[in-house]
């Protein structure tokens, strides 16, 4: 039977009895509906998982008493950096939790020209830990045990400057292939738009800042397709998809 993991956002050691939050309680209590005896896993983020057995279960919280640290490895060796261009709602879930999945190292949601969101200050900070907590839940799922960085949105010129490594902006109409390229020895960064795509003068300073314009074939893709794709691409060329 397949044993659920869990994050919590605290030191882990063995040996130690834990008391786990409000949310992690209440996953366990109502939406796992497990029960004092039963076996979890816990992961911090910070490497390692730490199995765990319920040793409490009751309105007033859940506590857990942690194992010894497994040292086991989910991380690709590839380092990709995403930016992507931020759109609305499911869409912009989806995109973080497949590249989570797919093996992303960091995320930064970016403000283009033709984004249709809008984020005040407040809402800013609102929306990056709704898209923290989704990358949380997809390592929870596909069993990593580091936390990918999700960055706060920010513009999309100063990032761009910031780059470092190999570097794609996703364009339709033209550009390399990934398979005329040679394996990189150092990161790989990644940009995508939002649903309107890059305007011409965003492509035009990508490009004379030493980004590759990437081509994916010969069909045009959804904003929450193109960069999926392009990670699926890179991670079974450079990275860990191809075996």
């Amino acid at each position: 039977m397949r044993i659920s993991r869990l994050f919590v956002p605290q030191s882990l050691a063995a040996g130690t009895a834990l008391a786990l939050d409000t949310e992690g309680a209440h996953y366990l209590r109502s939406v796992l509906r497990l029960k004092p005896g039963d076996a979890v896993v816990l992961i911090n983020g910070e490497g390692g998982e730490f199995p765990a057995e319920i040793v409490q279960m009751g309105r007033d919280g859940v506590g857990v008493a942690v194992g010894e640290c497994q040292r086991r490895d989910a991380e690709s060796a590839l380092s990709t950096h995403l930016g992507l261009g931020i759109s609305r709602g499911e869409r912009m879930d989806l995109g973080i939790q497949k590249a989570v999945e797919l093996g992303v190292s960091a995320i930064t949601p970016l403000l283009t020209e033709r984004c249709v969101v809008r984020l005040s200050a407040d809402k800013a900070e609102q929306r990056l830990h709704h898209w923290q907590h989704v990358a949380r839940s997809a390592c929870e799922q596909c069993g990593r045990n580091r936390l990918p960085e999700i960055h706060p949105p920010e513009p999309l010129y100063p990032w761009l400057e910031r780059q470092q490594g190999l570097r794609f902006i996703l364009h339709p109409h033209g550009g390399v292939a990934l398979r005329e390229l040679p394996l990189p020895t150092g990161p790989v960064c990644l940009v995508s738009g939002p649903e309107g795509g890059f305007s011409d003068r965003e492509r035009d300073d990508a490009l004379r800042l030493g980004f590759t314009p990437l081509r994916l074939g010969p069909r045009i893709l959804r904003t929450e397709t193109a960069a999926l794709a392009a990670l699926a691409a890179i991670q079974t060329l450079w990275g860990d998809l191809g075996g």
